[in-house]
């Protein structure tokens, strides 16, 4: 495992192609989504004081991080899509529950992947080895490289990560045109714009 810092930085890292599917504003809030689920896996902590569950144990899996992605990503279709249209950040009035069902569901196993992936590599120095392909796989997967508070690969994830996404960020167009774009131009037809995601027609 490594720490705080450096599971934010692979976040960040995974969450980098949200820039070319989700358009600007869209990558922002992927992002932010990614990051701050980033930490979903460590929830064996908390539950291990009230269920017979370890460190990194069913929920450092892949199995589990899209299981409860698909769950999260289920719910907010279905309860918080209105919320998503009315919002004024988003100032978009079209957003389908699919939509919002792929953004839930990806950002939260985006998040939760970099996490178990960021484990592996130093997962034996503190703690238990990973089975990330548990039940398929069950042996653990050793790589051992990396010393949990090692601030050359923590702070120096983060940073690379960020200087990544600003460098993203600075760019004005993108290679995807996608139907995921949230408030976004997509395209260009006979000289005029067709903004993805929202309605600008008269009421």
């Amino acid at each position: 495992m490594v720490d705080v810092t450096g599971h934010f930085g692979m976040a960040l890292l995974f969450a980098a192609p949200a820039w070319a599917i989700w358009g600007r504003r869209g990558a922002l809030g992927f992002t932010a989504f990614a990051v701050v689920t980033a930490m979903l896996p460590d929830v064996d902590l908390v539950l291990r004081t009230h269920f017979p569950v370890t460190h990194h144990g069913v929920t450092h899996t892949v199995a589990f991080v899209a299981l409860v992605s698909v769950l999260v990503g289920a719910f907010a279709a279905r309860w918080l899509t209105d919320s998503f249209n009315a919002h004024r950040l988003i100032r978009s009035t079209t957003i389908s529950e699919d939509i919002v069902f792929a953004f839930g569901t990806a950002g939260l196993f985006v998040g939760g992947a970099s996490h178990i992936f960021a484990d592996v590599p130093s997962a034996p120095d503190i703690a238990a080895p990973l089975s990330p392909f548990w039940p398929v796989y069950t042996k653990p997967v050793i790589v051992d490289v990396v010393y949990y508070d090692n601030p050359f690969w923590n702070v120096g994830l983060l940073a690379v990560a960020v200087s990544v996404h600003l460098v993203l960020a600075w760019h004005e167009r993108y290679p995807l045109e996608t139907r995921y774009r949230i408030g976004e131009p997509i395209g260009d037809v006979d000289g005029s714009e067709i903004v993805g995601m929202v309605d600008q027609s008269e009421e």
